[in-house]
This record gives structure tokens, sequence and C-alpha cells, in this order.
């Protein structure tokens, strides 16, 4: 008995020596894309703001409405993040409402700054701080700065509100200034003396389709203080405000945030944070990041992988974002002047949709299968409120911003993945007017329909004599035929789910419109006019205005709903191979931009999945980093965040609307996805050491399992998958 105890007594000591297990959040680097791209791709294709990640280092809760950061420039102004890492100077504290890793613009927000009456720094007469990144702690639920200005900030949040707590070390009266960041100079500040309140309103407008016109709501924030305040004789103007405290050296600040009213934020801050305990506000909002990102174990792996891969999928959960206030209200959509209300489900807004159809909706349909559902209910009611399908949708209104018909891909993935709790006659009515009708002239302007539809149904094609009017981006003709092509593929499939037939074979027949710009005698996508005739002079290896971001080398491997079509073009597996060797050889693949996503994976549907395998390990390596510089190219709302998610999981989904993920060598030992309703996937690794690279073999469940793909139902019903590593590719020695 006493033997036993003693053992006892010994392990309990052994387990207390153990430091606790890492949670995923910890891994979290929010500073990853801040800084200007390091890698060779972005080096080589990139420039101006394709060289940067674009992203912020955000606080706040999945989705949400509005994000806390740290702000180092002080516009709205397209293409201008919040925050730059190589900045010299904190600005403010920011609710924010920029898209995570785009080339937007912010939008409806305000910056709360605090200084002192012996402040040095200024920029545009406004108070400013240097301060060091050696000082700066930036996590999901907190970002902490010792300013130079002897202030110490602090700032957590929830999901359509904040808190921030700022220490005056010094000996000097501390003051806060409030500024409502519209370019536009249309914004407004009340007093609320009765609440201790101060109220900014920053009217949101739009850009690309119908630029510079009311979207037809504000961005509202209730900002309200733990002590009493006095507002001091430096008000500027009335979207910037300054407060004094007296003597006071600790002063917290809550604000709510809402786009449908000074009541409504007011009712999100009283909801989501009631009192004024900052520290129990994030321990709530590093749980809420424990639950989303525990939704992926990862098992051993470099303490890098591990980092990149967190930080990634924390990228992932940044947008669409929820728009709703907590009582389910919302702005109405491109013009609808009402307010409407969601009823028992989240309406988001702010789809960079070109960019996040191909993984990050994918994931989203694996990990959060409600939210998507709600995310597919939200793109509907605009359609309902705007007559069309939007194709970018954002702040509030059709936007045009990029090409394709992607929002009508994502909602046929989702459906035929089994998110199925959507009103799919209405979705269909919505899709199939985007892809048969064309819009009237007014319509067209305003963003709606399908860019270029008549000349698609007409040739079948783009021809280059269609300059493609009313577009932010211009031309590109080829990119968007073959773009639809794919479009018309994914609603062919959601028709043919549906028992639609006479649709079925008409868009399964114009799938195969990427065939008519495919040129048999190169080998390349390329220009081509009314009359059938090819432009000349030809480079495919030279940026083009018929190809959308790129090169026609770059946009030759987008047929992701026909790999098998496109490799009998290019005359056969070997043929096929053979010239995606020169194209990643010659240095011609860009990981910083989406459209080549899917090309590394096509080695394996080609026959050479060995050389898909050592691809993806070179990229991964390569192309995302664990320093502030550490992405490619704009992060464009988690697409490229959702790569490297897919990617170091083992498996990717080169087709969305198909049930197939490619297969590549995971990162890790074990990969486990906690799914819904208590079960879980998992892909686990024989043979695991340095330089063994490639898969020699996979069983499912117990059992041989000869393909190099997964599908959907293999995910969502919980197999168990296991792969066998070696260090040489097959048949080679």
């Amino acid at each position: 008995m006493r033997k036993n105890i003693e053992l006892l007594v010994s392990l309990i000591l052994v387990c207390s020596s153990i430091a606790p297990a890492q949670s995923p959040v910890d891994y979290v680097n929010t500073l990853i894309g801040t800084a200007p791209a390091s890698t060779r791709s972005a080096k080589r294709h990139g420039s101006g703001t394709e060289e940067k990640g674009q992203t912020f280092p955000g606080v706040g809760r999945p989705f949400g409405m509005t994000q806390w950061t740290p702000e180092t420039r002080t516009t709205e102004v397209k293409c201008v993040s919040p925050y730059y890492y190589n900045d010299k100077y904190i600005t403010g504290f920011r609710g924010s409402h920029w898209m995570s890793g785009s080339c937007t613009q912010d939008y409806g927000s305000a910056t709360i700054m605090p200084f002192t009456s012996a402040r040095t720094d200024t920029i545009k007469h406004l108070p400013v701080s240097k301060f060091s990144h050696k000082n700066e702690t930036a996590s999901p639920a907190l970002y902490r700065i010792e300013l130079d200005n002897q202030i110490t900030a602090e700032i957590t949040g929830s999901v359509r509100a904040g808190i921030m707590r700022f220490s005056f070390n010094g000996t000097t009266p501390g003051f806060i200034m409030i500024r409502v960041n519209s370019d536009e100079n249309e914004g407004s500040i009340l007093i609320d003396r009765e609440r201790n309140e101060i109220i900014g309103i920053n009217p949101v407008h739009r850009i690309y389709q119908g630029w510079g016109k009311s979207a037809g709501f504000s961005g509202y924030f209730v900002i309200r203080f733990d002590k009493p305040f006095t507002v001091t004789d430096i008000l500027k103007t009335d979207q910037q405000i300054v407060v004094s405290f007296g003597n006071e050296r600790k002063i917290s600040v809550k604000a709510g945030t809402s786009f449908t009213g000074i009541d409504a934020a007011r009712l999100n801050l009283d909801r989501e944070i009631p009192g004024w305990d900052f520290d129990l506000l994030k321990r709530q909002t590093e749980d809420v990041w424990k639950e989303s990102l525990g939704k992926i174990i990862a098992g051993e792996g470099s303490k890098d992988d591990k980092i990149r891969f967190y930080t990634s999928l924390y990228h992932c959960y940044q947008l669409p974002r929820i728009v709703s206030d907590t009582d389910g209200s919302y702005p109405g959509f491109a013009g609808d002047s009402l307010i409407h209300k969601a009823v028992g489900f989240d309406y988001y807004d702010d789809f960079s949709m070109w960019d996040t159809y191909r993984a990050l909706h994918p994931l989203m349909t694996i990990l959060e299968p409600q939210r998507t559902q709600d995310m597919v209910r939200s793109l509907i009611l605009k359609a309902e409120q705007g007559g069309w399908m939007p194709i970018f949708p954002a702040w509030s209104n059709y936007t045009a911003a990029m090409i394709g018909d992607h929002v009508s891909t994502m909602i046929c993935d989702s459906y035929l993945k089994g998110i199925t709790g959507i009103d799919a006659e209405k979705a269909y009515k919505f899709m199939r007017k985007n892809a048969f009708d064309i819009p009237d002239p007014e319509s067209y302007i305003d963003g709606k329909g399908r860019r270029a539809q008549k000349s698609y149904l007409e040739y079948g094609y783009i021809p280059m004599e269609d300059s493609v009017w009313d577009a932010f981006h211009k031309n590109e003709q080829v990119s968007r035929t073959l773009e639809y092509a794919f479009d018309d593929y994914a609603l062919s499939q959601f028709v043919k789910a549906l028992g639609k037939d006479e649709d079925y074979n008409i868009l399964a027949k114009r799938s195969e419109s990427w065939k008519n710009v495919f040129d048999s005698g190169t080998g390349y996508v390329r220009g081509r006019f009314a009359d059938g005739k090819w432009i000349e002079p030809f480079d495919p290896f030279s940026r083009a205005k018929y190809i959308c971001e790129g090169t026609p080398f770059q946009y030759t491997w987008y047929v992701p709903h026909d790999v098998p079509g496109l490799i009998r073009m290019m005359g056969g597996e070997e043929a096929f191979t053979a010239k995606l060797d020169s194209f990643f050889s010659g240095g011609y693949y860009w990981h910083g931009n989406e459209p080549g996503h899917q090309t590394a994976f096509l080695y394996s549907m080609a026959g050479k999945p060995y050389k898909t395998q050592e691809l993806i390990k070179e990229i991964i390596g390569e192309e995302y980093g664990t320093d502030p510089g550490g992405l490619s190219g704009n992060e464009d709302a988690g697409q490229m965040s959702a790569w490297l998610v897919f990617s170091m999981m083992g498996f990717y989904p080169v087709c969305p609307a198909s049930d197939q993920y490619i297969i590549t060598t995971p990162s890790f030992d074990n990969i486990r996805i906690n799914l819904s309703g208590g079960n879980f996937f998992q892909i686990s690794l024989v043979n695991n050491k340095t330089g063994n690279k490639y898969i020699r073999s996979i069983t499912k469940n117990g059992g041989v399992f000869p393909n190099w793909f997964l599908t959907h139902d293999d995910i969502v019903r919980g197999s168990r998958f296991t792969f066998q590593l070696t260090d040489k590719p097959p048949g080679k020695k």
C-alpha cells in the first residue's frame, strides 16, 4: 500500500513538472503579413501593394463586425491598411472594417488616441507616438503596446464592441482624442453627457461601381469612459474631439459599434460588454479563439510550422464579417434603405469572393457548416433586395470589383457538400438570372450581372473587341472566359441536383467554353477576336491586357473543372507534365496571386503525385514565413492562408463544386479535424522522418486506398487515413 502511495505521489510530481501544452492561440502571430513580402515570387512578380500581405493585427472575435487594431495610417484611402509594421508612429487605436489582406478601403471607422500635454510628436497636427516592436504584444485576444509617450495601451474585443485600457505612466496630464476617419469630411461627433458617452458617425461611400456615391449607411460608435470627462478647447472639427480626465492615471474606454444606428451601437455595447472587466473579456475572447482554432489539431511538427499553420487559420476567420446587430438588425443591400432583421442567424457582408471561393469557403464548409449556411442565406437576401445575385458584395453594395461569378460557385459548392438548409429554389432563380440574362444599362452600370455577358453568350468566349465596359478591371477577356466556363460548370452541378435537366445540358455545354480561348497551335490560352483570329504578337510569358493580373502561361492552367480535357488538349500526360515542369523550373509560378493556387496539384491529376508532394513542400517553405513579411502577396480575405491550411493538412480542393480534394504530404505527423456532432477526421503519418516527403501508400479505415484524392464524404463521415512515407519518389532507387 505504501509503495503504491509513493508511486502515485511520484507520478503526480512528474506530471506537475511538465509544462502545460500550448493551445493553438499561442502559435498565432497576428503581425505576419504586415510588412513587405520577403519571398522569392513576390520579388519576381509582385509590385506595389501586391508585395504586401495587407493584413493587420486585429483583435476581436471570429468574423467580427468591428476589429480593433493599432493604427499607423490615418486614412481610409483604397489600398492603405490601418497598420504597417515598418511605420514608426502609432497614430491611434482603430475600430476598423478593413478587409484583411485586401486592396480595398477601410470604411465607417473611428480612432481613439491617448496622449499627454507634453506630447512632442504630431502628424497632420494629430497626436502620435513613436513605438518599438520590442514593447508590443499582438494576439487574437489582446494587443498591448508601451508607447514612447509613456502610455501603455491595451485592447481586447468581442464581435461588435471593444474595450481599451490606457495607463498614463508619467506625471503630465493625460488626454484622449477621438477621431472619425471620414476622408470626405462628412463624419460627425456627438456628446451625451448624461451617459458619459461620445458618439461617432462615419458615413460609408462606395468604390468600384458607383465610386464616391453614398453606400446608404454609416459606421456608428458609442464610446463610453469609466471616469467623467471634460471636453477641452482642442476641438478641431466636427470629426475629432479631445477629452481630459484631470489627474487620473488609468482610463478605460469601451465602444459599441453598429451599421444601423446609435441606439443599436449602444445596445450592442451593453449586451456584449456590460461591465468594465477588461481581463474577463480578454479571457472570454481567448476561449472563443481556442474553440475556433481548435477545430483542427496539428500533431508533431516544428514550431515554425505550427506558427504558419495557426496564424493562417486565424486569418481564415476574418472575413466575411458579421454585420447584423445583437438583435439581428442589418442595413439593406444596394440602396435598400430599410433596416432588415435576421432572425435566428447572423447576416454577413464583405465577401472577397474572387479570392475566397477557391479554398477559404470550402474550408469553412468543413469547419463551420452553420456559419457557411448563414453566409449563403445572407447572399440570397442580398439578391432579393438588389434584384441580382451579387458577384463581389462589399460595404452593402454591388461592386463588380473582380471577374467571374463566384458567389454562385460558393453557393453551389456548399449546397453540394451538404449545406442544404437554404431556399435552394430562390438561390437558383438568382444564380440562373446571372448566368442567362443580360442586365439593362442602368443595372449594369451599378454592378449587377456578369460583365461582358452578351459577348460570352454570342461567341462562346469574350472577344478582344469587347473592352468590358463598366467594370473596375477592364478587358481581361480570356480570364473572364475561363472563369465563366468554370462558374457554368459549378451551376450545372447545382441544377443537376435540383433535377433541372434542360438548364444542366446548356450549362454543361457552356462549361467547355474554355476551349474557345485555348490555342492548340501554341499550347496556351490566348486573346481572340470576334472573327476567330488569334491576337498577334503573342508572348505567353508576359502580362497581357486580356489576362487578369498575370500572364497567359499562368492562366493556361485555370481549367479546374476539366483537367482531363486540358491534359488531352496539351497532348497527353507526358506533354502536360513536361509543360508543368517548364512552368515551375522557369520561375513563372506566382504564388502571391490566386489564379495559380491549384497548379502544383495538377501533377497528381496527371499521374505524377510525387511531383505535387515535392512542390507543395517547397512552396510552403519558400512562400510562407513566420516574420511580418511572411506572406508572398495580398492575403486576400483568407485565401492565401486557406491554401496553406489545406496544404499543410495534406489535401486541397482544386475544383470547388466537385467532391474531390487532391492529396499531398501533410506537414504534421497527425492532423485531426474535429467535426460538428462530436466526430472527427484524421490523417496519420507512418515513417515521418526528416527527408521523407513522398507518400508510398495510403490506407483508409485500415483498408488499402488506391486514389490520390479524398472525397468530401471521406472527411465529414470521419474517416481515418494513414499515409506511409518514404524518402524517394515511387519507382526511384
